[in-house]
């Protein structure tokens, strides 16, 4: 299966190149390009393909006024900008994965392992954002940029770039608490006013029209996320690993992002009882805390911790193989909605080609 097959070349490309550094980086950005162009061109795979493509056609008779005015103005605005340059609705599925690997590619350069980060992203959050819920893949795109301005202790881009990742997906608005804790001086004043924000911050996104929609929706309603429970499972082990065995040479190799570490791995132990609440919000949230999972997991081989360290190293591929396999074999969900991979790279259908028209 080619999901499967495409994993294993990129594990064993990583376990190639595993004492080149520098040849890894060099190789990085190809791996990165061939990423997007998979994930961006495909054709009628992923399971919101249709759910995307309503929304494109009803934007289509709308204007911009009406996608600024809907609770996610920025994937409308989105949605209405390609309608607007004649782009056919594929080209959404392009403009979704431009921003998610920009994103990603902008927290990866901060990782000593680059490509071994990009491939721990591949068998959970590529395959279920950018290759099927592109509005949240955007989001988690831009939260990706956030959290590596978190770790540059830059507060104001911090929170500007969550603000936008909001505009794309209302659920990324759980970040903007994060934002008094974003600068590197006064750690006590910082923690104290995000404790007094914490409040109010959590009323108003509790008591706001996303959360109300989304508990309507989605608590005690039977909507359920599949394989939520295995995701926040994965992100709780990593987020106990960090804590238990990690934090001590995190801390002293890389400073600069141990508070974004502590911060994301207390929210990855958060995301199992969250589940009692919601499957879909827990797991919503899950997967903007991938890229941090992927960076702990990426860093293990630096934090030079021995025969331990080792077998550390090597788990997450192992794990996520496992994952996946089992996923593509046994889901009919899984073969429902990425079977059989096709591509529009070269040609684009005439179904999904607009034809000359005015727009309001």
């Amino acid at each position: 299966m080619i999901y499967v097959v495409l994993f294993l070349a990129l594990i064993l490309l990583r376990l190639v190149l595993a004492h080149h550094s520098r040849l890894r980086d060099q190789i990085y950005p190809v791996v990165l390009a061939a990423l997007f162009l998979f994930v961006a061109f495909r054709l009628e795979v992923g399971c919101d393909w249709n759910g995307y493509y309503r929304h494109f056609l009803i934007q289509l008779d709308l204007g911009f006024a009406d996608a600024l005015a809907q609770r996610e103005p920025l994937w409308w605005a989105l949605v209405q900008l390609i309608g607007r340059l004649g782009l056919g609705y594929p080209w959404l599925n392009v403009a979704a994965a431009l921003i998610f690997f920009a994103g990603v590619h902008a927290l990866a350069r901060r990782q000593p392992d680059r490509l071994g980060f990009l491939i721990l992203l591949y068998p959970v959050l590529i395959l279920n954002m950018p290759m099927s819920g592109i509005r949240q893949a955007a989001s988690i795109g831009v939260m990706c940029a956030a959290f590596a301005a978190f770790s540059n202790g830059r507060t104001a881009r911090f929170t500007l770039h969550t603000l936008i990742a909001t505009g794309f997906h209302s659920s990324a608005g759980v970040f903007v608490l994060l934002a008094p804790l974003a600068g590197r001086d006064r750690v006590r004043a910082r923690l104290l006013a995000a404790l007094v924000l914490a409040g109010p911050g959590v009323y108003l996104l509790a008591t706001g029209d996303g959360a109300q929609l989304a508990l309507s929706r989605y608590v005690n309603t039977g909507v359920d996320a599949s394989g939520a429970l295995y995701r926040a499972a994965l992100l709780a082990l990593t987020g106990g690993l960090f804590f238990l065995v990690l934090r001590p040479a995190w801390r002293a190799r890389f400073p600069g992002d141990h508070r974004i570490m502590v911060l994301g791995a207390l929210m990855m132990l958060a995301t199992v009882p969250l589940i009692g609440l919601s499957s879909v919000i827990a797991d919503r949230i899950g997967y903007f805390l991938i890229p941090l999972q992927a960076m702990i997991l990426a860093r293990i081989p630096s934090l030079r911790l021995g025969p331990t360290g080792t077998i550390l190293s090597v788990a997450p591929y192992v794990v996520l193989l496992g994952m996946l396999s089992v996923w593509t074999i046994y889901s009919a969900h899984f073969h429902y909605c990425y079977l059989p991979y096709d591509s529009w790279l070269f040609s684009m259908p005439g179904i999904y080609q607009l034809p000359n028209r005015g727009f309001p």
